[in-house]
């Protein structure tokens, strides 16, 4: 035990040492929380906006300006004549189409169709122009259909993007610098040539696996509270769920994580490898993990690696704990798939570190 001790004190001085260590330890994550945050969102905005139909059809003209008024839409500075030029020429990101003969008349005929072109390029941003225009012409023309839904939308009334994204963003940092820290620490070791110190030292295989094991650990859950702070401080994310939950969910993932990371490092000859090692699993890591694309939208042969794929549980473990207050079944489940996946990850570990020895 005092050589376990001794060696995760070790761990600790070699990683902390260093100014710039620190600072990507604990600031780093925060800024970066910060700027994805802030940056990346799924909500249409500042859609501009064109029109096409006589100055005076009134009713196109109230259309047009209840969506200029709604904040949604901005106006389009067009030169086309063409509604289709405008979209293909990219001075449009819709455009209102008056019917023939104009929106009035067509009302009076009972019609009252208007076309909306929307530029569809991408499809997420298409379907909001279309849901956001949808409300602007229902609230000016309410109509009562024999059937109607009271519809309640539920742990994000304001359906604002930032409570989908930010525990994306929060995992992926998390499993950034774990995986990234933990795979450079024996490939630095080789590096440095203390590796053959550390062979000829009295220490077994188990004693290195967890010393550079636990210390990872420790440093990455010292990063939970910091980055939970910060999305609860700026963006205003609810934690309903209780903090023990939160912390049992983290300790599972980060465990896994470093694992992941420290078995890399037994593949890679020097810190460059492993370095890209943590990249190349990072990147399918991070885009079929539910973070940003639904799992279930997946083609089945890709959904796999998403139920492989540790983060896709942490996400959905975060979600649920702080929008939903934390189903005690669905934590349990996802608790239990992290650690199994954590046994594994440092069991391979331990046996290609054993391997590597001899």
């Amino acid at each position: 035990m005092k050589t376990l001790l001794g060696f995760i004190r070790k761990e600790f001085l070699q990683t902390l040492r260093d100014p710039r260590m620190r600072i990507l330890l604990f600031l780093a994550p925060c800024v970066q929380l910060t700027i994805f945050g802030v940056a990346l969102s799924t909500e249409a905005k500042n859609i501009r906006l064109g029109l096409f139909g006589a100055p005076h059809d009134s009713a196109l003209q109230e259309i047009h300006r209840k969506a200029l008024a709604s904040g949604w839409f901005i106006p389009a500075r067009t030169q086309a004549t063409n509604p289709y030029e405008q979209i293909q020429k990219g001075e449009a990101d819709a455009v209102l189409v008056a019917p023939t003969g104009g929106l009035d008349r067509s009302r009076g005929r009972g019609e009252g169709e208007v076309q909306l072109l929307i530029n569809a390029t991408n499809v997420t941003r298409a379907q909001g122009i279309e849901r956001y225009m949808g409300s602007v012409v229902r609230s000016l023309y309410p109509q009562e259909p024999p059937l109607r839904f009271d519809v309640r939308v539920l742990y994000n009334p304001a359906m604002r993007s930032a409570l989908f994204l930010v525990p994306g963003v929060m995992s992926m940092l998390v499993c950034l610098i774990t995986i990234l820290l933990t795979s450079m620490s024996i490939t630095k070791e080789k590096e440095m040539g203390t590796f053959e110190t550390l062979i000829s030292a009295p220490v077994s295989p188990e004693e290195v696996i967890l010393g550079k094991t636990v210390p990872f650990v420790l440093l990455g859950l010292s990063n939970i509270p910091l980055i939970v702070g910060v999305a609860v401080a700026l963006f205003d994310m609810p934690l309903r769920g209780s903090l023990w939950m939160l912390l049992l969910a983290a300790v599972a993932f980060v465990f896994c994580t470093v694992g992941i990371g420290l078995f890399i490092s037994t593949i890679a000859k020097n810190q460059q490898q492993s370095m890209m090692g943590g990249f190349l699993y990072l990147f399918p890591s991070v885009l079929l993990s539910g973070m940003v694309f639904p799992v279930e939208n997946m083609p089945w042969v890709m959904r796999i690696f998403s139920y492989i794929n540790p983060l896709t549980y942490f996400i959905e473990l975060l979600r649920n704990i702080m929008l939903k207050g934390g189903d005690l079944r669905l934590i349990t489940t996802n608790v239990l798939i992290l650690v199994a996946m954590a046994v594994i990850a440092i069991t391979a570990s331990w046996r290609r570190f054993k391997t590597t020895l001899s």
